[in-house]
This record gives structure tokens, C-alpha cells and sequence, in this order.
């Protein structure tokens, strides 16, 4: 395996805390948000994750639909990240709602599986996290 790039963020503080970059591009408080008691106002792990999921997977749903022959550049995804409890514990679930236009259904279902398999997010959280990929 080559490392291409690695990213360096600093935490502190937990869910009510600060993420810092180590280029200092990303810096930003984090904060509970209202529906787990917190005081909402700010971003969140879940939605940091969904962002960066989402955007992975655009990236491998470009990838492969190039190789088809196929225009996905106006294809958007929704990235559901869900916080869950799970008796004693807490667990994470996906949901990715994928959007792309001009094709059927069915073509989109495809692509969307095919992207779901290369994403590196997707390869990272599967088998880890209940996850569900949607053409919608």
C-alpha cells in the first residue's frame, strides 16, 4: 500500500469541544446536537462524517461511471449518519441517497452499488456499520 496523503486533525473536548486541522484550514467548534440533549448551534462527528462520505463518494461514483462513458457530473448524494443506541451501547447507521439525473432507476441503482463497493469510505464502514444505498 502507498500513503498518497494523510490528514491531521486535532480534537478536544469531545462532543462539546474543537476539531483543528494541522493546515488549519478546518477549525471549528463542535457541539451536542439538540436531539442528544446538546446545545446544537454547531457541527457534529455525524454530520463531519456524512460530509466526508458523501464527497468520497461522489469521487468513486465519478471514477466509475468515466470508465462506463456515462455524466454523473450533476449527481448529488444525501448522507444520512445516524446515532443510535443499541442497549447499552451506541452505534452508527448510514443511509446515502443518490441522485442522478438523466439516467432510469435501474441504471442508477447500478452505478450507485458499483461506487458503494470502490468507496473508500464505503470499503471502510462495511460490515461495521447497517448501511443502504439508494438511487432515488
Amino acid at each position: 500500500m502507498e500513503k498518497l496523503y494523510t490528514a491531521v486533525v486535532t480534537a478536544k473536548g469531545g462532543r462539546d469541544g474543537h476539531v483543528k486541522s494541522s493546515d488549519g484550514i478546518l477549525e471549528m467548534d463542535l457541539h451536542k446536537p439538540h436531539e442528544m440533549g446538546g446545545q446544537g448551534g454547531s457541527s457534529n462527528p455525524e454530520q463531519l462524517f456524512a460530509a466526508a462520505w458523501g464527497a468520497c463518494y461522489l469521487g468513486a461514483l465519478g471514477s466509475i461511471a468515466e470508465r462506463e462513458g456515462t455524466d454523473v457530473s450533476e449527481a448529488t448524494v444525501d448522507v444520512h449518519v445516524s446515532f443510535n443506541k443499541d442497549g447499552n451501547s451506541f452505534v452508527l447507521s448510514a443511509e446515502l441517497d443518490v441522485h442522478i439525473p438523466g439516467l432510469t432507476a435501474e441504471e442508477s441503482q447500478k452505478l450507485a452499488d458499483k461506487a458503494n463497493k470502490v468507496c473508500p469510505y464505503s470499503k471502510a464502514t462495511k460490515g461495521n456499520i447497517e448501511t443502504r444505498v439508494t438511487a432515488i
